[in-house]
């Protein structure tokens, strides 16, 4: 899961991915990172936290950290809030690893392809994130789970 900083969207989408992943009892390892480094070892933003919380989620033991460029390789699937981020993953991947980069809300019904950034914004904007995150996440796991059982 990737945003620009690793303190709003993709932390987020870490914890509602993780809550899923707890629900169907799935063993899929999830993480999340930013395209810039700027937040580097700090927590996700309070804002995100408590709009989580309020729904059951759990940020513990997260920290922002930069996307690396092991991450490519590593992980099977790389989900960007939205096509800015996007675009800094492609330039930044080997075109071995390309077709791993898809958006966050590639998955599911959501009415936007992007996830908004809710940095700016207030508590209403945080629940929103949520609310397409949760419909996404659902949606891809429900994809993935009928692969991992196979």
């Amino acid at each position: 899961m990737v945003c620009m900083g690793n303190i709003c969207r993709s932390p987020t989408a870490e914890a509602v991915c993780r809550a899923k992943i707890r629900e169907r009892l799935l063993n899929i390892e999830v993480d999340s990172a930013g395209t810039i480094g700027y937040h580097q070892g700090d927590k996700p933003d309070s804002r995100a936290m408590a709009a989580g919380k309020r729904r059951g989620l759990s940020f513990d033991g997260m920290r922002a950290r930069q996307v690396i460029d092991a991450d490519f390789e590593y992980f099977d699937l790389i989900l960007a809030a939205d096509n800015s981020n996007l675009a800094d993953l492609r330039r930044r991947c080997p075109p071995e690893y390309q077709y791993k980069l898809k958006l966050m809300l590639s998955y599911g019904d959501c009415d936007t392809d992007e996830v908004p950034d809710p940095y700016y914004g207030g508590e209403q904007e945080f629940e929103f994130v949520i609310d397409l995150l949760e419909e996404s996440m659902e949606a891809l796991l429900e994809q993935l789970s009928g692969q991992v059982n196979k």
